[in-house]
Formats: C-alpha cells, sequence, structure tokens
C-alpha cells in the first residue's frame, strides 16, 4: 500500500474541496493518505462524507500558504505552512511516497526542492500537463498530448530541454501506457533550423538520441491536432498555451450557453447534439487526470488545479498510486538524461 501525502489546505476552494475529494479516494483507491493542516476543519469535513478512517491520518498545522504569497518568501513568512510540511513527509522524513497540492505552484516548486533530490542530470525540473488532441495516444487511446514545461522553468538550455524529453516520454509511457511515446519540439517552425538557439541545438542532439522516438518540431496549430504523444517547450511558452487552451475551451462553452439563449432554432440543435456534446466534453476533461506531475526530482509530486473539484482531486491521487506503483523516477533515471554542463 502506497503513503500519500495531501496538502490538505492548497487550491482556491481551501480545505472543503481537498478534503471531500480525499474522503472519496480513501472509499476506492488503495493508498495511505496523511491529510496536513487545520485538524479540526478537516474532521469538520470528513464529518459530512463517507470515508474509510483507517485509511486516513491527519497531521496538524495552523498556517496555509495563499495563493497570491511570494514563493521566495514561504519559508520565513509560513514557516510552519501545510504544503512544506507535507513535502517534508515525503522528502526528509521519507514517510510518504507521493506529494499532492493544488496550492501556490512557485511554492510548490520550491518547497519540493527544498526537500527532495534532484535525479542525476537534472539541472532544472518540469511541470508537465495533459492538453486535449484531435488524435488519441497509447493503448488507453487517450486523447490527450503532454506538454511540459509549463510554468516550473522559465529560461531553460538545450540539455535541459533534451531531459524535458526523456523525462515526458517516461511519464507518456506509463500513463498512457505508450511504449514507445514520440516526442517533438515546440517552435515557430517545422524545420530544423526554426527556433531559438537552445531549440536548434536541442533539435540536433535529440535527432542523434535512439532512445527518444523524436519527430522533429511541432507548431502551435499541431498541438490540438495531437501530432505528437509528448511536447517539449520552456516554462514560460507552456503556461502561455496551457493558459491560453483553458480560456479558448471556456470561451466556447460561453459562446454555446450564448446560442442556446439567443434562438430557438439552436436550442433545437443543441439538444439534438447533447449526447455527443457529452462525449465530447467527457474525453476532453482534463479532471480525469488530477493533476500534473512535477518531473526532475527523486520523489513523486502532483501539482493538482488550484480550481480542482473533489474528482479532480480523488483522480490526482489516483495518478500518484499509480507512478508510485510503476516507479517513476526510477523509469525516468534510466532513459538517459544529459549530464549538467552548468549550474
Amino acid at each position: 500500500m502506497r503513503t500519500i501525502a495531501v496538502d490538505a489546505m492548497g487550491g482556491d476552494h481551501g480545505v472543503s474541496t481537498i478534503v471531500e475529494g480525499c474522503a472519496h479516494a480513501s472509499m476506492s483507491l488503495n493508498s495511505q493518505l496523511i491529510l496536513v493542516g487545520n485538524e479540526s476543519q478537516i474532521k469538520r469535513v470528513l464529518s459530512r462524507h463517507p470515508h474509510r478512517t483507517e485509511r486516513i491520518e491527519i497531521v496538524h498545522c495552523e498556517q496555509h500558504i495563499p495563493m497570491d504569497a511570494k514563493p521566495r518568501r514561504i519559508f520565513r513568512d509560513y514557516p510552519e505552512a501545510s504544503l512544506p510540511k507535507a513535502a517534508a513527509l515525503v522528502g526528509r522524513d521519507r514517510g510518504a511516497d507521493a506529494l499532492i497540492s493544488a496550492g501556490n505552484t512557485g511554492a510548490l516548486v520550491l518547497s519540493c526542492a527544498k526537500f527532495f533530490k534532484r535525479l542525476e542530470g537534472v539541472r532544472r525540473t518540469a511541470l508537465a500537463a495533459v492538453i486535449p488532441t484531435q488524435r488519441t495516444h497509447g493503448s488507453k487511446s487517450d486523447p490527450f498530448s503532454l506538454l511540459l514545461d509549463v510554468g516550473a522553468t522559465i529560461d531553460v538550455s538545450s540539455e535541459d530541454l533534451m531531459n524535458f524529453a526523456s523525462m515526458g516520454a517516461a511519464y507518456a509511457s506509463i500513463i498512457s501506457q505508450n511504449i514507445r511515446p514520440s516526442v517533438a519540439l515546440l517552435s515557430n517552425g517545422s524545420e530544423p533550423n526554426k527556433g531559438r538557439r537552445e531549440i536548434i541545438e536541442a533539435h540536433k542532439a535529440l535527432s542523434e538520441n535512439k532512445e527518444i522516438n523524436f519527430v522533429g518540431n511541432v507548431e502551435g496549430v499541431d498541438l490540438p491536432r495531437g501530432r505528437a504523444d509528448v511536447v517539449v517547450c520552456d516554462g514560460f511558452t507552456g503556461n502561455v498555451v496551457l493558459k491560453m487552451l483553458e480560456g479558448v475551451s471556456e470561451t466556447a462553452v460561453d459562446l454555446a450557453k450564448y446560442a442556446y439563449r439567443r434562438k430557438l432554432t439552436w436550442r433545437i440543435a443543441f439538444l439534438l447534439l447533447s449526447s455527443g456534446l457529452t462525449q465530447i466534453k467527457d474525453v476532453t476533461d482534463w479532471q480525469q487526470y488530477g493533476g500534473a506531475p512535477i518531473l526532475g526530482f527523486d520523489r513523486l509530486c502532483i501539482k493538482a488545479h488550484g480550481r480542482s473539484s473533489p474528482r479532480a482531486i480523488r483522480n490526482a491521487i489516483r495518478v500518484a498510486e499509480k507512478c508510485a506503483e510503476q516507479q517513476l523516477a526510477e523509469k525516468i533515471a534510466k532513459f538517459g538524461l544529459q549530464p549538467i554542463k552548468d549550474c
């Protein structure tokens, strides 16, 4: 049985959503959960939802890190907060196999850096997120590609991009059951000489790497088409792309609601298409994956979306459980990470 530490106080919705998701997970999954946060608040939420008491342990702390806190000051301003305390349970204390938090991303990365070790050869870590695609991937026919980095590392070298490719391929092989996932670099053109210097250098090196199924560069238009199973970029670009895709999805829903109210014939058309639209919504729902892993550390961390529902938290626990069982960090280490040239 795996033990998973959960930052019970992180996220936009706070303790109620996180703990409800953990309660659901305790009823259906095989993990032992350590909920880190205000004990009285956690118990109050648990009392309202069915759960297995023997599967849930509570570690009390008074503080939590606000979503708008400055990451560099968290250890000074919030020394006893739920997030670093949960990270310590996984890293320094080694009492848990994985960490889950829906809280401040910068604070989460720094907490992992404080209590975890980076894998040998990894200079920068990457946050990997799924994006909906037209083409399916792996033996599970997942309608998602993996995009990394989406916010952990802003400035990257060619070696960092190569390591992101290795780490993303290892993760995709576990989650999508894809034995040899295709990997691409995100650039402003498909030609090998397009993009910034680090992209051009990474393209050349990945083309010569026989361990990675590298398919070249892809452009922004290729992302929703799902041309590659894994798409690699720097954290600034990846975060912009991810937020743009979320915005497009939300705008499409708003436009559909507007059209539904506006005209009777459109309303009838929506009713006729409702089953198909529901199916599309289901297969492209990011919440079924729960969260994005931070790759590059020797311990497992899943970053859940700040707006995660209880269902998303439950699924984040399921993903953490699966990655721990499949020994994700060890698998990444075997993918042939690039040696660090400079720090």
